[in-house]
């Protein structure tokens, strides 16, 4: 087993990973499709928000629905559909929400487009719960998390320039994205996506990715069968936890940074945008970065890419910004901070624990430092959390479903589940913001920090009392 997986598997990983793009982005591009319901359908700031609401409960409700069919029939869905099958039936699920924008736009109904938007997210719900322990799979253990953390690049690459195309095909140029449009002009972008995902659920069908590939090497079978539920593995349960607050802390972070800017700092609203731009631009950065241990087992070229990826993203941001006519002055003092990154990205040594320890320590120091500082130097602190979350969600998702053997996809289910953790966390630190003001709000991500680091320290026990060693995985190999 160890010599027809000891190496990523380039044929099949390549195809699964279209599905991580779509993911960014769709996602990202709704941040396009608010300003354009509030105006098309007369909408307060919080009824536009409804968005992002329907878009982020779809993935908890999702994992529901799942977890219902799977104790209903008595069998696991993906097990008994498999993983290749249940990865386009997702993309059909997502590309039937697509169909609705249509009747939807002709009869100027916002329930129904939130309707869409709902559908889409269900099946992209039912891709996650499949595409990250398959991307886990698709290779040996020891790279694993990397092979997640090149996904997270892609679907990265996916929120940089999803938004672009979309208020390109909308608006009809990336510079007037103020202006007046009518609803009717998402019908033609979303029947376009609708129909890359049928034509991609086709390649995958017919791609050789596998419907039951081994999930993991070394877990002995008795092992698994002595917990009768997949809630009985600790690291599972305190992984659920992590990942709440992981995606919890990622986005009210970029969430709470535009008042920030402009209320505290006196940005112009047309300023902001590149400064969000390069919070998200950051967990490329820190992905491609992280992932470099996937492509080659050759430690002296690892360490050459380790500092080249990180600055060929960067240069992505700077390109993307460079066409929308931004100033990049500003920004090129942040290359300095990638140093940072890639630093603790080598002191990690490949080891999850060890980077979800060592990160989320930074994230908290990011967070401090922009509380206890002002003007650019703020900012930066602020921004640099993306950096520092960038290769969290591989991490974690590694070592929350290490053990599980079989029960793998009911694990990948409910961390999917928790994803949830963005919209609420977010809420609280928003409330935490009117109660005191922005910067002390952010108290609420140094906490989220702060149990991701505990987690990080105890799931190595954990896993080690039940013969799991990364440590011993990187250093002996497979």
């Amino acid at each position: 087993m160890s010599s027809e997986n000891s190496q990523t598997k380039w044929g099949q990983f390549i195809p699964l990973v279209t599905v991580f793009f779509f993911w960014g982005f769709v996602a990202a591009s709704n941040d396009i499709l608010i300003p354009v319901f509030k105006k098309a359908f007369n909408l307060g700031q919080t009824e536009s928000m409804l968005v992002a609401i329907a878009f982020y409960v779809a993935y908890t409700v999702g994992s529901l629905i799942y977890i219902a069919i799977s104790a209903i029939t008595k069998k696991d869905i993906v097990e008994r559909l498999g993983y290749k099958n249940s990865l386009a039936l997702g993309l059909l699920i997502s590309a039937a929400g697509t169909l609705l924008f249509y009747p939807a736009a002709n009869m100027g109904s916002f329930p129904l487009m939130l309707s869409g938007l709902f559908i889409v997210a269900l099946g992209f719900s039912l891709q996650q719960t499949v595409a990250n322990p398959l991307a886990i799979a698709l290779g040996p253990i020891t790279t694993g998390s990397q092979r997640l953390t090149l996904a997270g690049g892609i679907n990265n690459l996916g929120t940089t320039i999803g938004p672009l195309i979309v208020s390109f095909a909308i608006f009809g140029a990336v510079s007037e994205a103020n202006a007046d449009v009518s609803v009717e002009s998402v019908k033609v972008p979303y029947l376009c996506l609708g129909a890359a995902f049928v034509l991609v659920a086709i390649l995958l069908k017919f791609s050789s990715l596998p419907n039951h590939p081994p999930l993991e090497e070394g877990v002995k079978e008795e092992t698994v069968e002595t917990k009768k539920s997949v809630l009985n593995y600790p690291q599972l349960l305190m992984g659920m936890l992590a990942i709440f607050l992981y995606v919890g802390v990622e986005v009210s972070t970029a969430a709470n940074l535009p008042a920030y800017l402009e209320k505290d700092l006196g940005f112009l609203t047309s300023s902001v945008a590149p400064y969000i731009s390069l919070y998200w631009a950051s967990l490329m950065i820190g992905r491609w970065g992280g992932a470099v241990e996937a492509f080659t087992d050759n430690v002296s070229l690892q360490k050459v890419f380790k500092f080249i990826a990180p600055y060929l993203a960067f240069g992505v941001f700077l390109g993307v910004n460079a066409f929308m006519d931004h100033d990049l002055a500003p920004f090129y003092v942040y290359g300095l901070i990638l140093l940072v990154l890639i630093a603790a990205d080598f002191t990690s040594k490949g080891n999850p624990a060890r980077m979800l320890l060592l990160f989320s320590g930074l994230g908290i120091v990011a967070l401090l430092t922009g509380m206890a500082t002002t003007g650019m130097v703020s900012v930066y602190a602020f921004t640099s959390v993306g950096l520092f979350c960038s290769t969290l969600w591989p991490c974690i998702f590694t070592l929350a479903v290490s053990g599980l053997g079989h029960k793998t996809t009911q694990g990948s289910n409910f961390l999917i589940m928790m994803i949830c953790g963005g919209g609420i966390v977010s809420l609280i630190q928003g409330a935490v913001a009117d109660a005191t003001n922005i910067k002390i709000s952010y108290i609420v991500g140094v906490i989220c920090f702060a149990y991701l680091a505990f987690y990080a320290w105890k799931v190595k026990g954990i896993l080690r009392s039940q013969g799991i060693d990364f440590d011993k995985k990187i250093s002996g190999g497979h």
